[in-house]
């Protein structure tokens, strides 16, 4: 058995097909006729960006329009200035297309990798393809046609790019397996789209296998076998099937309320990070939005975007919820999310630096476009602005009394909003949820950021793969916080929900309900399943669950009782 990150749930059999990566090398030679070499280069360009819109169009029509969006920002960086335009610099130097391709693309993969974010280091990934295309146009080389494989194959390949993955016919392909990649990357966002079961980042597995071999790919588990003996392949067939009949199941939640066994209504919202991603919040049923990362609209561009932009931007979102919902979180910006405009300092520990409602509340000039933006949204729909990174009641107070000085501007200035639109606080630093009872007479609603809460609570970069294990939202710590919080909110009687990704987690789901969370905002593609056990539990059952692991002492025992008692 091989073990990866199980990108894509569901159980995959067939036979393997190895993708195997072509030899790139190539000389590096100083050219004379730079003119003609410049031809050369913008004709492996304009080959590169045809052919991606044609694979973005073919992945819009047979998988959706957000999954082209990642092919066709493949396109648009190659296109872009900032990055072919020092390519074509370095030919005028005399490098040849391929040196300075290579060169250019390099570079800016560096500069991502080094940042802890995963969906940052995404971007890495992003040019390496796009640079891998490119240098293959200006080799003369041509891709494998994945889309002739036979039915039941089992894909196996360092990386599944973007390029790669619209050429996959979703009835032909059982099983995705990689070297690299993680939850976030854009192979396991395309796998799910396609709902093929995945694993992720298994270490050498092209060299490992070979053409033909039998192969189970079981995305849920994040686990391989190859060539399998009867036993464990009469194992898997059962499983597959199992898991088949659970995903019929979950379609009958369509168009249901999200309620407990016994009846208590609760709220399942979607995290977003574009416009459009509502769209797929709506398709997938979700009630509402719970967190709108609205720093994507900051990266898509080479400088701060207007007022009009991002009011344009918002009113979007909320438009196409249709009066349900939703959560819009300020700038979240510094830590490992850097945008080069904004002038960012370099800093020791960025984590713990000028980073969020920090960085917002010394720029309030910028920070109040951003801010009159939302509040004019707020006259389409039912939106709410959320604070992130919350460390004191005078952040809170501050941003409050932002809100209150441009309400007073848009009554001056006649333009509509929300009079009542309410304020909240994004718990996810240890200082905020030691104060939520202080924080919860400020904030209109808490929203608990289980994903930062708990690197901060157990003081671990969640992302330095020494210190993985303690990173966990069932350590006793983190959940001892995550009660407290919901507590606090309870008792001041506002609102309280959770947009980090333990909030879709079915293990958690049932101590969730016991300590009182009102909403859950999860990935669109999560919300029936999310819905699912949410129905399956009563709140007594939950509360004997909760105070059985509250009171132990590790997160193993914690996890090893709740797995036992899951009803997923």
């Amino acid at each position: 058995m091989y073990n990866g990150i199980g990108a894509s749930r569901g159980i995959g059999i067939g036979h393997i097909c190895r993708i195997i990566e072509h030899d790139l090398s190539f000389e590096a030679k100083m050219v004379e006729d730079t003119e003609a070499e410049k031809k050369r280069f913008q004709k492996a360009i304009d080959s590169f960006v045809e052919d991606t819109n044609a694979m973005a169009e073919d992945i819009r029509k047979n998988i959706g329009p957000k999954e082209a969006e990642i092919l066709l920002g493949h396109a648009v960086m190659m296109s872009d200035p900032a990055m072919s335009g020092e390519m074509f610099k370095m030919i005028d130097s005399g490098q040849c297309a391929e040196s300075a391709l290579t060169a250019v693309c390099d570079m800016f993969i560096g500069m991502f990798q080094n940042m802890e974010d995963e969906m940052m280091r995404q971007r890495a990934s992003d040019i390496a393809d796009v640079k891998v295309s490119v240098l293959k146009k200006l080799l003369g080389i041509k891709d494998i046609n994945i889309s002739k494989v036979a039915q039941g194959t089992v894909l196996v390949c360092k990386d599944l790019t973007p390029s790669m993955t619209s050429q996959i016919v979703k009835e032909n392909v059982a099983g995705i397996i990689t070297e690299v990649g993680g939850n976030t990357s854009h192979s396991a966002i395309l796998a799910r789209a396609l709902e093929i079961p995945a694993v992720l980042s298994v270490p050498g597995i092209v060299d490992i296998v070979s053409d033909n071999d039998t192969a189970i790919v079981d995305g849920t588990e994040g686990e391989v076998f190859i060539n399998p003996d009867g036993d464990i392949l009469s194992k898997y067939l059962k499983k597959r099937e199992d898991y088949l009949a659970k995903k019929a199941e979950l379609q009958k939640f369509i168009g249901k309320e999200t309620k407990t066994a016994d009846g208590e209504t609760l709220e399942l919202f979607c995290n977003i990070g574009t416009p459009r991603d509502a769209k797929k919040a709506r398709e997938c049923d979700g009630e509402g939005i719970g967190l709108f990362r609205t720093e994507f609209l900051f990266m898509d561009t080479t400088y701060y975007p207007t007022e009009e932009e991002q009011f344009e931007a918002y009113k979007e979102a909320v438009e196409t919820m249709e009066y349900r919902t939703v959560i819009i979180r300020t700038l979240d910006i510094g830590g490992d999310k850097d945008i080069p405009y904004l002038g960012l300092k370099k800093e020791e520990n960025p984590f713990l630096g000028y980073r969020a409602v920090r960085y917002c509340l010394g720029n309030v000039e910028d920070y109040k476009i951003q801010l009159r933006a939302i509040i004019r949204a707020s006259a389409y729909g039912k939106v709410k602005i959320m604070v992130p990174l919350v460390t004191t009641v005078d952040e809170m107070r501050s941003v409050k009394k932002l809100v209150e000085e441009i309400k007073e501007e848009l009554r001056d200035e006649k333009i509509p909003f929300d009079n009542g639109i309410e304020v909240g606080c994004m718990v996810e630093t240890a200082s905020a949820s030691l104060i939520a009872d202080l924080l919860a007479k400020e904030a209109d609603f808490f929203s608990i950021g289980t994903n930062d809460l708990a690197q901060y609570t157990m003081a671990v970069d969640r992302g330095n793969a020494d210190v993985a294990y303690l990173y966990s939202t069932f350590q006793p710590s983190v959940l001892r916080s995550i009660k407290y919080i919901i507590e606090c909110a309870n008792a001041a009687g506002i609102p309280v929900g959770m947009c980090g990704e333990a909030a879709a987690d079915p293990l958690m789901i049932p101590l969730l309900m016991s300590f009182g969370l009102d909403e859950y905002s999860v990935n669109p593609v999560l919300v029936l399943t999310a819905r699912c056990i949410i129905s399956k539990w009563t709140k007594a059952e939950a509360d004997v669950l909760a105070a059985k692991v509250m009171a132990m002492d590790t997160k193993e025992e914690i996890v090893a009782t709740l797995k036992a008692a899951s009803k997923e």
